[in-house]
Formats: structure tokens, C-alpha cells, sequence
């Protein structure tokens, strides 16, 4: 649970590793890093979110790599983010002391973070003062792979053995002659070190206060624009941080989690690298960001989306930050990942999957930026077109989902319903502009479609909607989802009905959802899983729409309890212990905090 004051806690570790619930993040629109409670920064890719990590820890504790400052004899810590920022604070207390590291990634003073430009400085500042005794404090730098340093100017040149295109330079305001070193400071003593890996001078300025200050008045100018009044407000806050972390401010795009290979659950083989942009959750954010005051991010992701469309001439699942396609998977043998599960994967095999959601994301999303006051061209549009017309046939074929199932594909329910997406979307934009298309075709091709859903995959027997369209009563939790791409609507009795009977056979227990259930719907891959937090947001949202709004508010706030302290969530939780599971943090689990308390309090509003 999200606490502004939290107190200070053991620092355990399971297997060697922080749990999850564990560690802050910071960023700066271009990467993150990711801050222990052990003051220790296990992940940090760089120069960008996709690229290799310098600190690679969170893989493997002992051949990863890491930056750590951290005392001597370490007995409890907390963290804490400042009020309304990106900028965290890790208290860590030994038997000697009490020190405070303050860390982020820091921006240009007077930064716009609305403004698509970049606003990083390639800087990474830790800086550590004693609040109280003494404190022998450790300094241990050690990117994977190892590293060389010289002296330079007024810090030391790192030069890595993995990465010799990165040219890093720590300064500090103390003597540094090596990786590692020990530090003795008294009650009012600061260390600041600075890691940097853009451009570097001998007479750079060096003021930490300074650099955080003009961080955290970067964050709360942007944090002006925050519209909400509604349940779990701080959270909210939080949430609309974390999702700004996790976007490409200069390209548009947005992570669906900074992280790689972090498994589901721990010791399984569900490890997949999630630092690349997938259609669907750009769409999604949309929604969430346009409803809490942030417009400009949502216009710059409704952009992105058809300007990678635009580029790659065909419809992909995902892409690159820069609208790019995805790497090839490849598994690294040389880390032993999260808690020993491997493997370890970088990019992503799902990139090239049929996914036929993809057609009402790409169509939805032009919608969505017209509606905002965007234009189209006449060469994008035909090509928008196109994709309707496909969609019009694509429905029927096997695809593997929007679950990026491994196995054997299958004509699903929700793929069908984002192929409706796409002809309804389609046939609003041609009408509403008054373009050359064949809107009349596409609307009666929506409307069919529609019927065709709620008669061919309802099951009689199960009283449900089916994963699939041709029917068979089994479930997956994305059917909570066709209210909300307006597909069906949330009180029609063949929803509500599929609503209650996944709430019943997709519970795993505390309003925790399962996906599926994989003994009846097998993906190809084996194992299980943990709950996926984003279905349970479905259910809030459909609740809500039902008229159900005091169940929707006590499951809502249930999901919201189960926030690190810092308010951030995984993509999965283990429902037996409550641990997070999968990549961290998981912007579609936030994405799920902001929605569901926009729609909770304009219910709320609505029935004052």
C-alpha cells in the first residue's frame, strides 16, 4: 500500500534479490534506473529504455552489475518519493547512523516536460547527506562486465568492457580513485556523485543541490496539468508519474514496462522483454491520460501510433520507441535471472504475431486523434482504409490473441471485437469528414459483427460469452474489456453475465483475476501464473458501468492496497503470498489505477 510516511523495515533479500515491492524508479523520458531499498541501483539500461543494461543486477546479483552507496553494518531502510515528482529519497539506517541518498535522473533547469524534446541531461545524481551519527558509507560502481578507470578532469573516465560506445564520467565532491571506495562522514557530511554518459567538461559546474532542485520543479510544473478529484487520490498521483516515466518523451511511444525477463511466477520460463511499445497499450493510455489532465501526452501517443503506422506501411503488434521493428528474441546465457529463473530474454518473439486487435487499436486511434483536433492526410487515410477493409475479413481467421498465446492460434472473441472496433471506427471517421471510403459497407459489417459476438460465443450452458467465437463456454478476462472498447455494453445481460461468471472461474482469490485458466485454455507455453492486475481493473470498470458501484469501490480500493509503498505496481501478483510477478513497473497496471478511479468518481459525480 502507498504510504507517504512509511517506517523503516528490515531489508531482506530471497535469493540473494530485492523483492519487487523493494525498489523505486526514477527516470528521465529517455531511461530509468531502478532504486533498491539497500540503496543499491540493480537496472539501468543505457543510452535508452531498449538499450543493453549497464547495471544489470536485477538478472543476476553477482554478475550483473550495479551502483551502490549504502553504509557499512546497513540495519533498516525506507524510500520515499518527494511530493509530486520523480526524484526519490532511500533513508538507510546502520548501526552507526543514519544516512539519506537522494537519486534522479536529472533535467535541464526549467524544463517542459509536456514538450516533445528532450529535456534529460544524461546525468545520474546520488547524493548521500548523514542526518544523524556516523556513517561509513560505500560507494561500489560495477557495470556488467567490468570496468576500467583513469582519472579525468574531476572525477574518473569508466570505460566498460560490454560497452565501448559508452563513454561514462563520474564526478564526485569528494576524491574518487577508484570503482570502490569507503567514505567515513559525520552527522551534516554529504557525498554527491554524479554518473554521466552524454557530454562532459573540465569546468562543468558541479551543484547536486542545484540539479535536484531544478528536478523536482520540472515535476511539479508538470504535475500543474494533474486533474482528479476521486478515491485514492495520492495514488492516482503516483500512478500518473509512473506512466510518464515509462513514455519516450521525445518519440511519443510509451514502455509497457522498462524491464526485461522479470518472471511469471519466479522459477518459470515466463521471462519476456517488455521495453517496447505495444499498439494496444498506447491506446489505452490515451484514455487514462486524457481523463486526469494530460492531453499533451495522450496527443503525442495517438501520434506516435500513426506515425509508426504511417512508416512501416502494415499493421504490427508493437515496435520500437522510434517506430521501428522489434529485435529478434535471443536468450543470454550468461545471466542467471531474477531469483535463478531463466532464461533471460532480449527482444521479443510475440513482434511478428497475428493479433488481430491490432486493426480497432491502430483505427481507434485515429479516431481518438481527430476527436482531438488532429488531421489525417489523404495518403494515410487510404491506408486506414485498407486496414478497415482487412478487418473485415480478418476476424474470421485464427490469431494468437491479445495474450500473445505461443501455441496454436484460434478465432478469439476479443480479436473479433477489435476487428468491429475497426469497421465502427472506420465508418465514424469517413462519415464525420465526409471522406471517399465505403462507410455504409462498414457500418452494416460493425453492426453484424456486434450481433455476431453476443450470438455465436455466448454459451447457453455456461450462461457466459466465450474466449472464443465459436463459443465452448471457456474464459479469458479480456471479454471485460469489449465494454470498454464500446464493443458490447457493460449492462447487457449477456456481459453482466460474463462479468459474474469470470469473476467466479477466473478468481484467484481477494479480487484477484486470472488471464485464463490454463488447463482449459493452454497457450503453448508451460506453467503457470499469478494474477493479472489490469483484468481486476476490468472488472472495477464493468462493475461500475452496471450500476454496482459500492462493490466496484470496495474492489478497487482492495487492488489499490496492494501498492508497493512507493504506489507502484508489477504486472502480476502471486495470490498465495501477495508478491509482485513480471516486469515492474508494468505501465498497463497503472494505466488500470487512473481509469478505474476516473470512472468510479464520475459515478460518483453522476449519483450526487
Amino acid at each position: 500500500m502507498l504510504d507517504l510516511d512509511p517506517s523503516f523495515r528490515p531489508v531482506l533479500r530471497r535469493d540473494g534479490y530485492l523483492p519487487l515491492e523493494d525498489l523505486g524508479v526514477i527516470g528521465d523520458g529517455t531511461t530509468v534506473a531502478l532504486v533498491g531499498l539497500d540503496g543499491s541501483i540493480p537496472w539501468m539500461c543505457l543510452p535508452r529504455f531498449d538499450s543493453e543494461p549497464l547495471f544489470c543486477g536485477l538478472l543476476d546479483h553477482e554478475y550483473g552489475g550495479h551502483f551502490a552507496v549504502a553504509p557499512e553494518d546497513l540495519v533498516e531502510a525506507r524510500q520515499l518519493y518527494e511530493p509530486d515528482t520523480g526524484v526519490l529519497t532511500t533513508e538507510l539506517r546502520s548501526t552507526t547512523g543514519l544516512v539519506r541518498i537522494t537519486d534522479a535522473l536529472v533535467l535541464r533547469s526549467g524544463a517542459d516536460l509536456t514538450d516533445d524534446a528532450p529535456v534529460g541531461r544524461a546525468e545520474l545524481i546520488r547524493s548521500a547527506v548523514v542526518l544523524h551519527g556516523t556513517v561509513r558509507l560505500r560507494v561500489d560502481v560495477k557495470p556488467r562486465g567490468g570496468g576500467q578507470a583513469r582519472a579525468l578532469f574531476n572525477g574518473l573516465e569508466i570505460q566498460v568492457s560490454r560497452r565501448p560506445d559508452l563513454r561514462l564520467h563520474l564526478r564526485c565532491n569528494r576524491p574518487l580513485t577508484a570503482l570502490s571506495s569507503t567514505h567515513d562522514l559525520e552527522q551534516g557530511d554529504r557525498l554527491d556523485l554524479v554518473l554521466s554518459w552524454g557530454r562532459f567538461h573540465r569546468h562543468h559546474r558541479f551543484d547536486a543541490e542545484s540539479m535536484l532542485r531544478g528536478t523536482a520543479d520540472a515535476w511539479h510544473r508538470w504535475m500543474r496539468h494533474f486533474s482528479y478529484r476521486g478515491p485514492e487520490e495520492p495514488l492516482v498521483r503516483r500512478a500518473a508519474i509512473t506512466l510518464k516515466l515509462c513514455d519516450d518523451w521525445v518519440n511519443g511511444s510509451l514502455v509497457a514496462a522498462p524491464t526485461s525477463s522479470l518472471p511469471a511466477p519466479v522459477g518459470g520460463i515466463r521471462n519476456w522483454d517488455y521495453r517496447y511499445t505495444w499498439i494496444r497499450d498506447a491506446a489505452f493510455a490515451v484514455f487514462a491520460m486524457r481523463r486526469i489532465g494530460f492531453g499533451e501526452e495522450a496527443d503525442a501517443f495517438l501520434g506516435w501510433v500513426l506515425d509508426a503506422f504511417e512508416q512501416s506501411r502494415r499493421p504490427r503488434i508493437m515496435y520500437d520507441l522510434r517506430g521501428g521493428p522489434v529485435p529478434d528474441e535471443v536468450e543470454d546465457n550468461e545471466l542467471e535471472g531474477y531469483r535463478r529463473s531463466t532464461p533471460v530474454r532480449w527482444g521479443n518473439g510475440a513482434a511478428d504475431q497475428r493479433q488481430h486487435d491490432v486493426y480497432g487499436e491502430i483505427l481507434d486511434c485515429a479516431d481518438q486523434w481527430l476527436r482531438s483536433g488532429g488531421e489525417l492526410q489523404p495518403a494515410l487515410w487510404a491506408d486506414l482504409a485498407g486496414l478497415a477493409d482487412a478487418a473485415e475479413h480478418a476476424w474470421r481467421q485464427p490469431d494468437q490473441g491479445i495474450w500473445e498465446v505461443r501455441g496454436e492460434g484460434r478465432v478469439f472473441t476479443y480479436s473479433a471485437g477489435m476487428c468491429q472496433v475497426a469497421l465502427d471506427r472506420a465508418a465514424a471517421i469517413g462519415q464525420r469528414l465526409g471522406l471517399p471510403a465505403r462507410t455504409a459497407a462498414w457500418r452494416a459489417q460493425a453492426g453484424k459483427l456486434h450481433r455476431l459476438i453476443l450470438e455465436q460465443s455466448w454459451d447457453e450452458e455456461a450462461k457466459t460469452l466465450s474466449e472464443h467465437l465459436d463459443g465452448g463456454g471457456s474464459l479469458d478476462a479480456s471479454l471485460l474489456a469489449l465494454p470498454l472498447r464500446y464493443v458490447v455494453p457493460a449492462d447487457h445481460p449477456r456481459m453482466v453475465a460474463t462479468a459474474t461468471a469470470i469473476a467466479e472461474r477466473l478468481s484467484a482469490g481477494d479480487g484477484l483475476l486470472y488471464r485464463y485458466l490454463h488447463d482449459q485454455s493452454p497457450d503453448g507455453i508451460a506453467g503457470d501464473e499469478g494474477a493479472f492486475v489490469l483484468c481486476s481493473f476490468w472488472l472495477v470498470d464493468n462493475l461500475v458501468a452496471q450500476g454496482r458501484t459500492e462493490e466496484a469501490e470496495e474492489l478497487y480500493a482492495s487492488l489499490c492496497a496492494r501498492a508497493s509503498p512507493l504506489g507502484l505496481l508489477s504486472e502480476q501478483i502471486d495470490p498465495s503470498t501477495g508478491e509482485f510477478m513480471g516486469n515492474f513497473p508494468q505501465a498497463f497496471s497503472h494505466i488500470g489505477v487512473i481509469a478505474s478511479g476516473v470512472n468510479l468518481a464520475r459515478a460518483r459525480a453522476g449519483a450526487a
